[in-house]
């Protein structure tokens, strides 16, 4: 069996425990989509974790918020005493 998303073989395998109430509803909407409850369940799953990973690596910014982003990120980095003593402490054993 293969991956349609990335063409490679399928080979790991998840387990999981649901209520009742959550099998029939998915075996319900799976019916619904016409795939299998793990075409379903693996397409939902990775729909929410592009969403979710998404939401902390991509972000969009008028024109005047990019300007202040990348000034922040331009200018030179302030040092703190006490980090660096923090980090040049020898670490303990």
């Amino acid at each position: 069996m293969y991956d349609v998303h990335t063409m490679t073989p399928k080979s790991s395998r998840l387990n999981l425990r649901v209520a009742p109430a959550d099998d029939a509803l998915l075996r319900q909407a799976a019916a619904l989509a016409g795939v299998s409850v793990s075409e379903f369940l693996v397409e939902s799953a990775r729909v929410r974790a592009e969403m979710l990973l998404a939401d902390r690596t991509h972000f969009v910014l008028d024109d005047k918020r990019w300007e202040a982003f990348c000034d922040s990120l331009d200018r030179p980095a302030r040092e703190w005493p006490e980090l660096r003593e923090l980090f040049e402490r020898p670490r303990p054993e």
